[in-house]
């Protein structure tokens, strides 16, 4: 299987055309921006599949995160895997940025994994993973301290653009924290990854909102809900 995947959530446009057969990358391409998603993003991903033997014809899967993140960057992400999915009529897959951003630290030195991306305001998404890989703390939006307080007594592993933040705040408080991956978006492979993973009707590529009240995306994914296991380092 080949595999499309593109980012879009946050200042990073990135795209990568992952071979799940084989597990290696075979083109990517990042390209850091504070806007114009929407101007950029067709032609790295057009780059990036002229890097492939066969190009789009080959691609059997896209996936596209589906935030939380910049609202326009996440909708121009997703109404254009729509718009390849359905010209390939191939499945689209919707990967929830803060899932990204964890996986490839689960099972990582026995240490939980909490992803944090900045809510503005002092507040954080944020969405914890024991170290096998379960749900410990729902997708939510917090303060950062109170965001810390429910990462239990470590050791832990931030990711995420917030990540820095809450490691101080971590620290603070004498929790042994520690920053890991590229904070400005997720591993665009591990995107790729996670869309191989995943049941097509049980992860669809709508934007997940999250609210104080309730965390919940707009279809129930498997992939948002605890039931993560982290893919095979390739």
């Amino acid at each position: 299987m080949r595999i499309l995947a593109i980012d879009t959530a946050l200042n990073v446009v990135s795209a990568c055309v992952w071979d799940n057969d084989d597990a290696i990358m075979l083109a990517s391409e990042a390209l850091p921006i504070e806007r114009g998603h929407d101007e950029h993003l067709l032609p790295l991903v057009e780059r990036v599949l002229d890097q492939t033997d066969g190009g789009f014809d080959t691609i059997d899967r896209i996936a596209v995160t589906i935030g939380p993140g910049s609202f326009t960057g996440i909708r121009i992400g997703i109404a254009a895997a729509r718009a390849m999915g359905m010209v390939r009529a191939i499945p689209v897959i919707g990967v929830p940025t803060l899932v990204a951003f964890a996986a490839p630290f689960i099972g990582k030195d026995e240490a939980t994994v909490a992803a944090m991306i900045d809510a503005r305001h002092g507040q954080v998404y944020t969405h914890v993973f024991s170290p096998s890989g379960k749900t410990f703390v729902e997708p939510r939006v917090l303060p950062v301290s109170n965001a810390v307080r429910l990462l239990g007594s470590g050791p832990i592993i931030l990711t995420g653009n917030a990540a820095p933040i809450a490691a101080i705040e971590a620290w603070s408080t004498g929790l042994r924290a520690e920053v890991r991956g590229d904070t400005r978006s997720p591993d665009i492979s591990f995107v790729a990854r996670l869309g191989t993973l995943a049941n097509p009707a049980s992860a669809p590529p709508v934007p997940l909102y999250l609210n104080p009240a309730n965390a919940k995306p707009a279809t129930p994914s498997a992939l948002a809900q605890g039931r993560l296991h982290a893919p095979a380092q390739g």
